[in-house]
């Protein structure tokens, strides 16, 4: 997980259609991470360290916030006018005089810019025995730019109404800042002061890196971080990967104020740069933005290769705790974004235990059994590696008998695939959620378009989505499944010692 501070000071209160409104004052929020500033609808045991932080807008293609399904299917077709208009926007390509390119969602109907951008290279990046680096870094952009100390610098953000953020994640550093427009020149100015002349003074340094050392200690006494942090390193042996996005606490003290620059100077650089802005901006303003912003940053980077990694399944994990409650988590082969495949794989997904209430696995292990609150399977796509994930909590004492009725339900459709109609009905809640999911704010669509360019998947994919979804066919799906479900998956129990499973059999 990633610490990457999230100021929050002069913020915007969302509306119920476009996400946004009236601007607001908000407290400083130093030392808490990012990711638990995302709703987390999951129950707690079940969270993942194997998913991708911060989570793609396309990785994990139809998945909706659990906690607020039923709400969106009820809202939806009172928004559905609007978010359909959404999803026939026009997306502008911008390029600078300096090459720095940024898609483009002109909304002049509220006076807001968000901009999302990332750089590649991420945690994963963080060298041997300094891990934890990148995500400190990113702790440390509002803490001093340029001639501006931290308070300082926090002051201008609060005279200037903006919202700015960094986030580390395995395979990019990630940046965010909302406006309003009428104060845009001075938020674009605290924007390229930070990305281009962060201070990392010794103070902040200290003080963010002591933020993260308390957690480090907390999650020491917390047994689902353990048990993430030993499944990871059974997943993925040695890889980078293994490693928690936070570091330790021995690799944290290493890390100096020179090693902080220095990844800053090899990642933060134009080549490795992806932007997406949406709001109250028009092209020819937005292409000199863009080189204030990054038009003087190194035009290339220097990153370290990082390898592809399988994860390693045929495996079960029992991490021992005397717990009322079981976490089981369960990892089959993946598929790549790029791979002809992968709309088959959602698809297959969302019927397993993708979809909140309809999914397979939620109707046999919480509503014909009662055996968890929530159960799902997720598909997991980071640049390195790929898998699909399947998480429950049950009681203790019904945790063999819930790890039987999961493999099961993996078991049939490996070797029967869905139905005809569970095709259909998912291929349009599919289509039909993707605005609600994805297009429902500023934010959230620069976020989105960050993300296509990421994927390399072109200015033109949301128009294209529903035809490839529609393409698949239920032969598809099902080659798909048996291509991943027969698999003999890692397994790992959180909890007392799991009794032999009578007949289980592998999945």
């Amino acid at each position: 997980m990633s610490f990457g501070l999230m100021r929050m000071r002069g913020t915007f209160f969302p509306s119920p259609l476009v996400g946004e409104g009236g601007r607001a004052k908000l407290g400083r929020m130093r030392g808490v991470p990012a990711w638990q500033e995302r709703r987390s609808v999951q129950h707690p045991s079940t969270v993942s360290a194997l998913r991708a932080d911060p989570p793609s807008p396309t990785r994990g293609e139809g998945k909706l916030y659990r906690a607020v399904a039923t709400l969106c299917f009820a809202l939806f077709f009172l928004l559905l006018p609007a978010l359909a208009a959404r999803a026939e926007m026009n997306i502008q390509e911008v390029k600078s005089k300096k090459g720095i390119t940024a898609w483009l969602v002109e909304d002049h109907s509220i006076p807001l810019i968000a901009i999302r951008f990332v750089f590649d290279g991420g945690s994963a990046q963080d060298p041997a025995g300094k891990e934890g680096l990148v995500n400190l870094m990113t702790g440390l952009f509002d803490e001093g730019a340029g001639d501006l100390d931290s308070d300082a610098f926090q002051q201008k953000l609060d005279d200037a109404g903006a919202e700015m953020s960094f986030q580390a994640a395995r395979d990019g550093t990630y940046g965010s800042m909302r406006m309003l427009s009428e104060e845009k020149s001075e938020a674009f100015d605290l924007l390229k002061l930070a990305v281009n002349r962060p201070r990392f003074d010794q103070a902040p340094i200290d003080r963010i890196r002591a933020q993260v050392l308390s957690g480090i200690l907390a999650n020491e006494r917390d047994p689902n971080t353990v048990a993430q942090q030993r499944w990871l390193r059974a997943i993925y042996g040695e890889h980078p990967y293994s490693r928690s996005d936070q570091g330790t606490k021995e690799s944290l003290t290493t890390i100096t104020d020179d090693d902080i620059r220095a990844f800053h100077k090899a990642n933060f650089a134009r080549d490795g740069l992806h932007v997406a802005v949406v709001g109250d901006i028009d092209a020819a303003t937005l292409s000199n933005k863009l080189d204030d912003v990054f038009g003087d940053l190194p035009e290339k980077q220097t990153l370290a290769p990082v390898a592809d990694v399988a994860p390693k399944l045929g495996q079960q994990l029992e991490v021992n705790y005397d717990l009322p409650q079981t976490s089981l988590q369960l990892a089959w082969p993946g598929v790549k974004r790029s791979d002809p495949d992968f709309f088959a794989t959602v698809l297959m997904n969302e019927i397993l235990g993708g979809s909140t209430f309809t999914s397979r696995l939620f109707s046999e292990v919480r509503e014909k059994r009662g055996l968890a609150y929530g159960v799902s399977s997720d598909l997991v796509d980071n640049q390195h590696s790929h898998a699909l994930l399947v998480t429950t909590a049950t009681r203790s004492d019904r945790a063999a008998e819930t790890l039987s009725i999961v493999r099961q339900v993996v078991k049939d459709m490996a070797e029967n695939g869905p139905t005809e109609e569970e095709l259909a009905a998912i291929k349009k809640y599919m289509i039909g959620a993707y605005a609600i999911n994805n297009l429902d704010s500023s934010s959230s669509i620069a976020a989105t378009l960050v993300e296509l360019q990421v994927d390399n998947l072109g200015i033109d994919y949301i128009k294209r989505r529903a035809a490839l979804i529609d393409a698949v066919t239920l032969a598809d799906v099902k080659a798909a499944a048996k291509k991943l479900l027969s698999a003999d998956p890692a397994v790992m129990v959180i909890g007392p010692p799991l009794a032999q499973v009578a007949g289980g059999g592998k999945g």
